[in-house]
């Protein structure tokens, strides 16, 4: 049975009352799931007044009680997996098992904070006049607005609740209106876990009106958002013209470089089965592939192979391995690649076309020969799709991957130390993968560089957009 939907606000799990609703529908049938209830003004500005009441004695509760909370916010996740995961899959689509994954691994941010938010140290500063004492400590900002996307609706908001959470904060998170039960169950846990009400909120609705009403509200000290760029840039402009910390963990084009002394074989079935994590719609997706000229051959063979034997399919069906788009505006910005693709010359390998008439399927792609300022090379896909061009030296790959405006994340694959380091210390990237795929670990920062955002989360890292430095000095 579907997640009951809802808004969560001063500890109160709320809906009816004659708001506004939307449909959330299932995109492997394109049937209604349930109805999504629309926050008001009133209930925007009842969430703000109850995170602002709530951080007055949230700031000063005990590390040790913030952390017992989010150990058993992990707890409560685990047991309840593949509920989560069940419904994830219903209004997201991703195959079931990615879906219980994200919820199981996600409770080890939970539990990552509860750790670190014990070790907030400050500092002694050791005086110029011996009758001085003088030290730095660490106080939580305030309130928080988070926003959150559609692609992993469960990670995106734990990890801001968890940072915010931990370090005294309180939130308002506005998550993804397309996938909405994962936030709602999260709610769930932080409730259940015994978290005080206000200290977190969460709200749906017209995401413009909602991000402007609480960006401009007094009460918010500082917003989180994970998104597309240009939304992230209007966002982090509004916060910027009212003198609000933000972190922006935004889009990315990942840069593929594949040498002619990797393993390029297993380097493909890895990339293969990477790309087509979550159909595509992942902002860490390696998405533009450069291979040196010796490996082309071997590489797109091996990775086409992979990819046309990928099994599509409604993600509770046992065997799938990609599920549907989220929604069909995917589907037409899949079709629009490809058109380009073809217009400029691409050859189109396998793949490439909707599958079925109804839910929003589509075949995963490899598209060879494509220039560089193609749209495929260009402007992030968030789908199945993989151009694979050629280089020669790296010199010149490290140019071209550094070309666009993106540095997120990056993957490098060479049996090459000197390479490695070469690359590694030369691509433009938040994110340096090589000869495998690490991040996203709770104890790893996660943030980007460029247009790809502002600030990291997770590591230790994690708390510093939730925190403000205090110098006192006293004789």
């Amino acid at each position: 049975m579907y997640q009951d939907l809802a808004l969560y606000i001063d500890g109160e799990f709320i809906k009816g009352g004659g708001r506004r609703e939307q449909d959330v529908t299932n995109p492997a049938t394109q049937e209604v799931l349930g109805k999504l209830p629309h926050a008001s003004r009133d209930d925007l500005d009842r969430a703000l007044a109850a995170a602002q009441r709530a951080f007055e004695s949230w700031k000063k509760t005990s590390p040790l009680e913030r952390s017992r909370i989010l150990r058993k916010v992990a707890e409560l996740a685990r047991e309840r997996a593949k509920e989560i995961g069940e419904n994830m899959t219903l209004d997201q689509g991703k195959p079931l098992a990615e879906a219980v994954a994200e919820i199981v691994t996600c409770s080890e941010h939970a539990e990552w904070h509860a750790e670190e938010c014990r070790r907030i140290y400050g500092r002694v500063i050791p005086p110029r006049n011996p009758a001085v004492r003088q030290f730095v400590v660490r106080e939580p900002v305030g309130v928080c607005a988070a926003f959150t996307p559609w692609n992993f609706p469960f990670n995106q908001a734990i990890r801001k609740a968890a940072a915010a959470i931990a370090a005294g904060c309180t939130i308002i998170l506005k998550g993804p209106e397309d996938t909405p039960s994962a936030v709602v169950a999260m709610a769930q846990l932080f409730h259940d876990a015994g978290l005080p009400p206000g200290v977190l909120n969460i709200v749906w609705g017209v995401p413009s009106e909602i991000s402007t009403h609480l960006i401009e509200s007094p009460i918010v000290r500082k917003v989180s958002f994970t998104g597309s760029v240009p939304v992230g840039k209007q966002l982090a402009a509004l916060a910027g013209a009212h003198m609000k910390r933000a972190t922006m963990e935004l889009g990315g084009h990942s840069p593929v470089l594949v040498f002619d002394d990797a393993e390029v074989e297993q380097a493909a079935d890895m990339l293969a089965r990477m790309k087509i994590r979550n159909a595509g719609q992942v902002c860490i997706s390696p998405t533009r592939f450069y291979v040196q000229e010796k490996a082309y051959d071997k590489f797109v063979a091996r990775f086409a192979d992979t990819i046309s034997s990928i099994k599509v399919g409604d993600g509770l069906t046992k065997g799938t391995e990609m599920g549907p788009l989220v929604h069909e505006r995917r589907l037409l910005a899949m079709e629009m690649f490809l058109d380009d693709a073809n217009q400029r010359g691409g050859r189109v390998v396998t793949g490439g076309s909707r599958l079925g008439e109804k839910g929003f399927f589509f075949a995963p792609a490899v598209v060879t020969d494509i220039p560089d300022d193609s749209k495929l090379m260009t402007e992030e896909p968030f789908g199945p799709i993989a151009p694979v061009t050629r280089f020669k030296t790296t010199e010149e790959v490290l140019k071209r991957a550094n070309s666009l405006p993106f540095g997120l994340a990056s993957y490098v694959f060479t049996n090459s130390l000197k390479t490695a380091t070469a690359v590694s210390n030369g691509l433009e990237a938040g994110m340096v993968n090589i000869n495998h795929f690490g991040v996203a670990l709770a104890e790893t920062p996660f943030g980007g560089v460029k247009d790809s955002g502002i600030g990291s989360e997770g590591g230790t890292e994690t708390f510093d957009g939730y925190l403000v430095t205090k110098f006192i000095t006293q004789i």
